[in-house]
């Protein structure tokens, strides 16, 4: 079965939504393909999954968030049902999986679970979150040691008995560190560098200052590196109404701060003595934030708040966790796009796999779109409150061919 579609979008969360909200607003008929069910990679976290950032920021296209809590943290099922509101009326056909899209000489060609689809226009709207990350060392693993992804972990209950490994300290693995040890388990946290904050600064969320400051507004050019699209995000949680969470506050509650994960041999995992330099650099990065927070507060005439300098962490951490103790190791080492796996056209991705672009269409073909990759245009090109502003470009770049 082959047919002609003018437009094509391929995927149904919120960058895909929101790219079919503006297309229709546009005038211009369209599809959204949809490998599961909308909202398919919300379904997927952890069982006590909730946002990061406010309610108020579910800034979509015609869609913002519609319940009496602007100031609270939806659940994971809450921002499925959200999400299946948001898109009852957009034209999504679930359950259809695309597994090529390539150039032809009058658009491109998708290779679907339905059959070939030709359409003058794709836009590619896949999410952030495409391949799980585990480091090379982590081959060296015996084969007999526990090991899954975050994407794979649902509940403590549903991992072996014994001691746990996470490995990465970004905002997945303290959420999931903190869960562990907060059921009783014994937790170990190799860690890396992330940027973290309080939840709260002064009488405001913490995300309010990273938007009000224009530090979500940085566009992907003010990066010291390519490679910094890959950096962690400021870590904080949602969970209980919201509250600090860092490489000091798991300590706190038990969780075993460690190095970078250098591998293992048969019997024991080894990390690396350098605690103290991620938590320095965690440190910078909040001296950095603090600084962007009080020139706004004088420019704007607010209080401004207290932020003082962070406690020293004990950084006397073990070298050697003995694999025998272990009941599992979950690798929480953020996500790597994955385009090129399925996008084959020539000279599409540079060489982190990020879409080589301009204003979101594709420098290798034109009339090929990304909307929801993290760092596209901006900071917030893939968050609940930035995705709407790549989609608004997006659409209207098409309705202008």
């Amino acid at each position: 079965m082959s047919e002609s579609i003018e437009v094509v979008v391929v995927g149904a969360g919120q960058a895909g939504l929101a790219t079919s909200r503006e297309l229709a607003r546009a005038g211009v008929e369209h599809v959204v393909l949809e490998r599961g069910r909308i909202a398919e990679t919300w379904r997927g976290r952890w069982d006590s999954f909730c946002l990061v950032t406010p309610n108020w920021t579910v800034q979509l296209p015609g869609g913002t968030y519609d319940g009496d809590d602007p100031d609270g943290f939806m659940p994971r099922d809450e921002i499925v049902a959200f999400f299946e509101r948001y898109g009852a009326e957009a034209p999504v056909r679930t359950g259809v999986t695309v597994t090529s899209l390539s150039a032809a000489p009058d658009g491109f060609v998708l290779e679907a679970s339905t059959g070939e689809i030709r359409a003058r226009s794709i836009v590619v709207a896949t999410g952030a979150y495409q391949r799980p990350h585990r480091p090379e060392v982590a081959r060296s693993l015996p084969a007999d040691v526990v090991t899954l992804d975050a994407d794979d972990y649902r509940n403590e209950r549903g991992l072996p008995d014994g001691q746990v490994l996470v490995v990465g300290s970004g905002q997945t693995g303290c959420q999931i560190a903190e869960e562990l040890a907060e059921a009783g388990r014994t937790v170990f946290l190799s860690c890396g560098r992330a940027p973290w904050a309080p939840r709260r600064i002064g009488d405001r969320d913490l995300v309010w200052w990273l938007i009000e400051t224009g530090f979500m507004d940085m566009p992907v050019e003010s990066l010291p590196e390519p490679a910094a699209r890959l950096a962690a995000n400021v870590l904080a949680s949602g969970r209980d109404g919201g509250h600090d969470l860092h490489l000091r506050t798991l300590p706190a509650k038990g969780v075993t701060l460690l190095g970078h994960f250098t591998g293992a041999d048969e019997t024991r995992a080894h990390f690396a003595r350098d605690l103290q330099q991620s938590v320095a650099w965690g440190d910078d990065r909040y001296r950095q934030l603090r600084d962007l927070v009080h020139a706004l507060a004088r420019e704007r005439s607010l209080p401004v708040p207290k932020l003082p300098d962070p406690d020293p962490v004990d950084a006397d951490s073990p070298e050697s966790v003995a694999l025998a103790d272990l009941g599992a190791v979950v690798f929480t080492g953020g996500f790597r796009p994955d385009y090129e796996r399925w996008v084959h056209v020539p000279g599409a991705f540079d060489e982190l796999g990020f879409p080589v672009h301009a204003e979101c269409m594709s420098l290798a073909a034109p009339g090929l779109f990304f909307v929801g990759v993290h760092f596209l245009r901006k900071r917030k090109s893939s968050l609940l409150f930035g995705v709407g502003e790549d989609a608004a470009i997006v659409a209207g770049a098409i309705a202008a061919r």
